[in-house]
């Protein structure tokens, strides 16, 4: 998606706290990267950086900047939005091809904007040509520069809101802290939360090396083991993924844990093993990174390859050995650096 910064011009603590904090909720959610305001305002900095340690993003905003040298620095296409503005069904696909390169810079005033704004701008938009909100002008503007596609954007926060017909379904991806509170809650140990530790600080390597959400495979790590409060037995994973789905987490997380046995267990073999009838085998990156990194520790102890396998073989496990065998050499194929070398 093209840079878009929204310059907010005349902001006024005391009277427009509220609307330029719909501004910048605006821009936030309809595609622009940032929002720069005239006047100093910490307060509205707290409200947007909270909203997006929240909800996600990397969405940034400064207040107290200098609007005349932020408009005159910005190298990219800048368009003032303005009711008396060429209307914008007009001029949308030139300013669209104009700022792919270097960035669009969107004007939004907050009262009555100076000559200077109008002659230093590439574009004067108008949405309509009808007194209308700059917050609903500012959207429209957005999505019509996007053509929609900006709905689709996806935020990964603290609080994953998931579409329902009815009611509220938002799920939790917890910070570091809560997993650690939530391990503790459950009853576990200083032996299990050392293992825990242990086997994020690698999970996050092999993540970074080869593209996996860090984030989310520090959440899955450090909980992985959970369900060991509950059952040391091969049932500890399922019955982590309840105790996850319990306390309300994104199911990405809850699929990392109830995965994370081994290679994962077939469907035929959970029945077997007297689990539920699933498929416990890790599909998505984060799932067989968490995995394969719990395979490399005994208790906080690392162990190679060869350890883990023959420990697997020993016990009669060869399917379940030479799965893990193939997990190692499918992430060490795309770190581009044997596992057990990291």
């Amino acid at each position: 998606m093209t840079r878009i910064t929204v310059l907010r011009i005349n902001h006024r603590p005391f009277r427009d706290k509220r609307i330029t904090t719909h501004v910048a909720l605006t821009a936030r959610a309809f595609g622009a990267s940032e929002i720069l305001v005239d006047s100093e305002d910490s307060e509205l900095e707290d409200t947007i950086n909270k909203v997006s340690a929240n909800f996600g993003g990397d969405f940034l905003i400064r207040t107290g900047v200098s609007w005349k040298s932020s408009l005159e620095k910005f190298r990219g296409t800048k368009v003032h939005l303005t009711m008396y503005g060429l209307p914008v069904s007009e001029v949308i696909d030139e300013i669209r091809s104009q700022s792919e390169s270097e960035g669009l810079m969107v004007v939004v005033g907050a009262s009555k904007v100076p000559p200077e704004v109008y002659d230093g701008s590439s574009y004067n938009v108008s949405v309509t040509n009808q007194p209308i909100s700059e917050v609903s002008a500012l959207g429209i503007f957005l999505d019509r520069f996007f053509k929609g596609e900006e709905l689709g954007k996806t935020f990964q926060g603290r609080l994953n809101i998931k579409p329902a017909a009815k009611g509220k379904n938002v799920k939790i991806l917890p910070t570091e802290k809560e997993c650690l509170r939530l391990l503790a809650d459950h009853g576990a140990d200083e032996r299990l939360i050392r293992h825990s530790e242990a086997v994020m600080a690698l999970a996050v390597k092999i993540a970074s090396l080869c593209g996996g959400d860090q984030k989310l495979v520090s959440i899955g790590a450090l909980l992985h083991d959970i369900g060991r409060t509950r059952t040391n037995s091969i049932r500890h994973a399922y019955e982590g993924s309840q105790i996850l789905e319990e306390e309300n987490l994104d199911e990405r997380a809850v699929k990392i844990v109830q995965r994370h046995t081994g290679a994962g267990i077939t469907k035929m073999e959970a029945i077997s093993l007297g689990l539920p009838e699933i498929d416990f085998i890790p599909e998505t990156l984060e799932e067989r990174i968490v995995a394969h990194a719990d395979n490399l520790f005994a208790s906080d102890r690392r162990i190679t390859l060869e350890e883990c396998v023959r420990n697997y073989r020993s016990k009669g496990l060869d399917g379940p050995a030479g799965r893990i065998l193939q997990l190692h050499t499918f992430l060490s194929d795309l770190c581009k650096v044997d596992i057990d070398l990291i």
